[in-house]
């Protein structure tokens, strides 16, 4: 589990689900424990895993950009099927995650 002021990052491991809440404006340098964590899923090689990011109420473009690396991560390793659960309401998921496509073509995206 990864706390901060504000926001919660875990791993549900009987899932592979991580779950994200909160608001998350860090520093580029501040998101390294969270790609640690999603580093160790991709190195884990599941067959696959979950993003639930529907308790996230904000995510700064450093936040994005590590889950746009996430993807291409993903991609090069080649086997895993991502899924993310997000939230059509909050204005940056719908407008950024569909994104993830473009480096995880794969990627299935459900904005509820």
């Amino acid at each position: 589990e990864i706390k901060g002021a504000g926001y919660r990052v875990w791993l549900d491991g009987s899932s592979n689900t991580v779950h994200f809440e909160g608001t998350l404006r860090l520093s580029t340098s501040e998101y390294r424990p969270i790609e640690e964590l999603l580093d160790a899923i991709v190195a884990a090689d599941p067959p696959s895993l979950r993003l639930r990011m529907t308790e996230l109420i904000f995510c700064n473009s450093s936040g994005i950009n590590m889950l746009y690396k996430f993807a291409i991560a993903v991609r090069k390793k080649g086997n895993a099927q991502v899924f993310v659960d997000a939230s059509a309401t909050v204005p940056w998921q719908a407008k950024s995650l569909p994104n993830l496509k473009k480096f995880l073509p794969t990627i299935a995206i459900s904005l509820d």
